[in-house]
């Protein structure tokens, strides 16, 4: 199996400063694209991503994602312009449509996400082209803006690529029609992959677009470790955490509604209780982990990450859940594939 493309993701791990560190590594090793997330209320993605740009040249920086409730399209068109100038020509968007309970506990009523996605991506791919924009949608209002960009700044408009990060079927096909691709999330089955593959063909049709040039990366995430039981450890805990937290991810998968209730009861919601993480791993078998993550050594994870492939994604984006970065990083380099 040959592999001309892959990318490398950052959870809430590790540190800022070996994040830096490490993406230096992965654009050196011939990684496609660095991606960092924004999960839960850990870390801010553009202020990393600004530090990988005062260190890489070539490789893509990328959300994967930010939601579109939290930043107004103004400022969120603002961020992506400046991380452009900082990094010309590289910079990807995922956009997602966010989750509750975090979102309620931030006082933000999310709604009918589809038609608050169409608003603020056109809104931003507007400002981006460098148009004086009034919208007075159901959920964007702009009157009469454009972006002023920084003293100096040559007014050209600004080349980001807006993609959005899909879990359901209906938000899949918006991003084959709307984005310029799409980031499709981690901790989805291969089944679940395929149908979403299918959505956003759906999606390009009914926009009369080309299906074989829209970039569909896909989050998978690995655990990587000799001892097959050791991977499978680290896998579980953080599956549990995401099932328990964020039930449409099993949902998507489909697993049974009653053990994703009782995953979500034994760790206590958001933030989970002390020790709530831990029991709900125990409710989480071993063939859920091997279904929705690949843990095993190097030559394991790249022959599971081909049946991803084959259900049609683009690329591999690696999301490390063991905490051997630097090893995952050069045993799955592009060239060793």
């Amino acid at each position: 199996m040959k592999m001309d493309r892959v990318g490398f993701c950052f959870l809430d791990r590790p540190s800022v400063a070996k994040q830096i560190e490490l993406v230096q590594k992965v654009e050196n090793l011939g990684y496609d694209s660095a991606w960092v997330t924004e999960t839960r209320l850990a870390r801010d993605a553009f202020s990393v991503l600004g530090g990988f740009a005062a260190v890489t040249n070539r490789i893509k920086l990328c959300t994967g994602i930010v939601n579109t409730w939290t930043r107004g399209p103004a400022l969120m068109a603002m961020t992506l312009a400046t991380l452009d100038e900082m990094a010309p020509g590289r910079v990807i968007c995922g956009l997602g449509a966010y989750w509750d309970p975090l979102a309620w506990k931030q006082g933000i009523e999310r709604r009918k996400p589809l038609s608050q996605m169409r608003e603020y991506l056109e809104a931003v791919r507007r400002l981006l082209n460098l148009e004086t924009v009034t919208i007075e949608g159901e959920f964007v209002h702009l009157r009469d803006i454009s972006l002023d960009l920084g003293h100096g700044a040559p007014r050209e408009p600004r080349p980001a690529k807006l993609y959005i990060g899909p879990t359901g079927p209906v938000m899949t096909e918006l991003s084959g029609e709307i984005a310029d691709g799409a980031i499709l999330n981690g901790l989805l089955s291969v089944p679940y992959t395929r149908k979403l593959v299918e959505s956003l063909k759906v999606g390009a049709t009914r926009a009369g677009r080309s299906f074989e040039n829209y970039d569909r990366p896909q989050l998978i995430n690995v655990s990587m470790a000799d001892d097959p039981k050791e991977a499978l450890e680290h896998t579980r805990y953080l599956i549990a955490k995401y099932l328990g937290q964020q039930p449409h991810i099993g949902k998507a998968s489909g697993l049974d509604p009653e053990l994703l209730e009782r995953i979500n009861k034994t760790m206590g919601g958001w933030p989970a209780r002390p020790g709530g993480v831990e029991d709900a791993a125990k409710l989480v078998s071993d063939d859920i982990v091997n279904s929705m993550a690949i843990a095993g050594n190097a030559s394991h994870i790249k022959d599971r990450t081909q049946e991803w492939m084959d259900a049609g994604i683009s690329y591999p984006v690696i999301l490390p859940l063991s905490e051997n970065y630097d090893e995952i990083a050069e045993q799955l380099a592009p060239g060793k594939w």
